[in-house]
């Protein structure tokens, strides 16, 4: 009895002498200028987190920015984390040229994507985001226009069938689809929808990433120790090799192809790599054109193209999904966006040519449609970033070792910039709206160093999915707003499918036959 007494006692001084610690720190310092939940002894915020399913989960961020109106804190395991929502707090940390390391979960996904232009800091994602920055140059992109033109014709195929029969349309298969066959041929060169190999690795794509968001939705799973016991490691690590072995398959075919036209048009140089090649750009011949010059090497080669695949294809597959929900829910809007697409074809000398991106580009309605769009349903509903340095957000410090969420979900809907928040309204983006409006108020693509350096590329696709799509058909609803339920992850998710329907058009509807140009 006096032994476990003994027992008993020093855990509890060890306990306060760490709850001491912990209160004396300089994260529990600087939680206090934050308003955020009770900090309890140890558990500190860990208590709010745990035990959470993914609607709970995706909950919490709403309810304390509706609670607190102000950025505020989480204190766990010792580490605090700020959460920003207010363009006064994201402008410090977006726009700094130092705070860019990404946060914990990123880590996560090293052993899958290694660590490219999306995990990577400082000299390393300067490097590969120089590499990078021309295959995405707008003299490439009628290139990828190209692509998604292809698929834009396939995909009407298909739902022409459904659009005759009267069926709901479940958005996300038939997206996802679409954008990870796009992203496939733009970044690698090779179509998706031919070979085993090919339909197994879009298969093993959908397993790896319901993977992550497992491991990122229980966090004692981070510890790649536990992950290894509980076999986890093991059943990862079977799923990315086939996906690895598929990614590098393809980058020695086309390595291939790309010195055979080195050979035949005599160097390296941006303008054979964009002029040259025989077949169409793939973002992989500016990273084999880099290669080439001694400054990528195979390995960095396969985390980029996978990175761009992995990442490509989801937040486009969210944003077209939300988007073509929106218009179906209002056909006044989905009017408008019509006219506009038929007056651009009637205006051309030839309207049975295929639109060309300066036809895209004057598509103004379309642009302030999909901009409300994005604010509304971002597809990536938050960004987390290491703090490497002590640093202030306006007078508050945040010490070095912190953690700062940036809930751009949250941030899209702030009534002093967005009054009536919920609302849709594309003229939100009038020019004498946006007027005035901090650039970091609207943060669909990120903003400051490390934006999205696809963005012109994913507004594009949008683009021309939507213009292919409502050229043919009317969009229709089925699931209403209030019938979204969200989920926690690293892509805005609905928990269950988002259905609408498409009706033809009629025949005396001035169209353009794609096959016909």
């Amino acid at each position: 009895m006096d032994l476990l007494t003994g027992i008993l006692g020093t855990v509890a001084v060890l306990l306060l002498l760490l709850e001491l610690y912990l209160r004396f720190s300089p994260a529990y310092r600087a939680a206090k200028q934050f308003p955020g939940p009770a900090l309890l002894p140890i558990l500190g915020n860990a208590q709010n987190l745990l035990f959470n399913d993914q609607l709970q989960t995706f909950r919490l961020p709403r309810r304390w920015a509706a609670l607190y109106q102000d950025t505020y804190r989480l204190v766990v395991r010792g580490i605090l984390t700020v959460n920003a929502f207010q363009a006064k707090d994201v402008e410090p940390l977006l726009s700094s040229q130092r705070l860019i390391d990404k946060s914990l979960i990123y880590h996560l996904m090293h052993e899958f994507l290694g660590i490219g232009l999306l995990n990577s800091t400082g000299a390393k994602w300067q490097h590969r985001r120089r590499i990078l920055t021309p295959a995405f140059h707008f003299n490439i992109l009628p290139s990828f226009l190209l692509t998604f033109q292809d698929e834009c014709r396939s995909m009407v195929a298909q739902l022409e069938s459904a659009a005759d029969k009267g069926e709901p349309v479940a958005l996300q298969p038939l997206i996802t689809k679409f954008t990870l066959n796009t992203i496939c041929e733009t970044a690698m060169g090779v179509k998706l929808d031919s070979g085993t190999m090919a339909k197994e690795y879009r298969g093993k794509i959908e397993a790896i990433g319901t993977m992550l968001l497992d491991r990122l939705m229980n966090p004692w799973l981070y510890d790649q120790f536990i992950y290894k016991v509980l076999g986890l490691a093991a059943k990862f690590g079977k799923l990315l090799r086939p996906v690895h072995a598929f990614t590098r398959s393809i980058i020695q075919q086309r390595r291939e192809l790309f010195h055979q036209n080195v050979r035949n048009f005599g160097d390296f140089s941006e303008e054979n790599v964009y002029t040259n090649i025989k077949q169409r750009y793939a973002m992989l011949d500016t990273l084999l054109a880099a290669e080439a010059k001694q400054q990528i090497d195979e390995e960095g080669i396969r985390e980029e193209v996978d990175t761009f695949m992995f990442e490509g294809h989801d937040t486009t597959s969210a944003a077209l999904i939300f988007t073509l929900l929106l218009v179906a829910l209002h056909p006044e809007v989905q009017e408008r966006l019509y006219e506009e697409i038929q007056h651009i074809i009637l205006g051309k000398a030839d309207p049975d040519r295929e639109l060309c991106q300066a036809d895209y580009n004057e598509m103004k309605y379309m642009d302030m449609v999909l901009k409300e769009s994005l604010r509304l349903f971002p597809p990536v509903p938050f960004i987390s970033r290491s703090i490497t340095e002590n640093t202030y957000f306006g007078e508050r410090f945040v010490p070095k070792g912190s953690i700062i969420n940036v809930h751009i979900y949250d941030l899209h809907r702030d009534p002093t910039v967005f009054p009536d928040p919920e609302r849709f309204d594309p003229d939100r983006f009038l020019p004498e709206n946006v007027e005035g409006r901090s650039p970091y108020a609207y943060v669909p693509f990120s903003a400051g160093p490390r934006n999205c350096i696809g963005q012109r590329f994913a507004i594009l696709e949008l683009k021309s999915v939507l213009t292919a799509i409502l050229t043919h058909f009317r969009i229709l609803p089925v699931t209403k707003r209030e019938e979204l339920d969200f989920i926690s992850d690293i892509i805005l998710r609905t928990s269950k499918p988002v259905f609408v329907k498409f009706e033809r058009r009629s025949s005396s509807a001035v169209t353009v036959d794609p096959k016909e140009a």
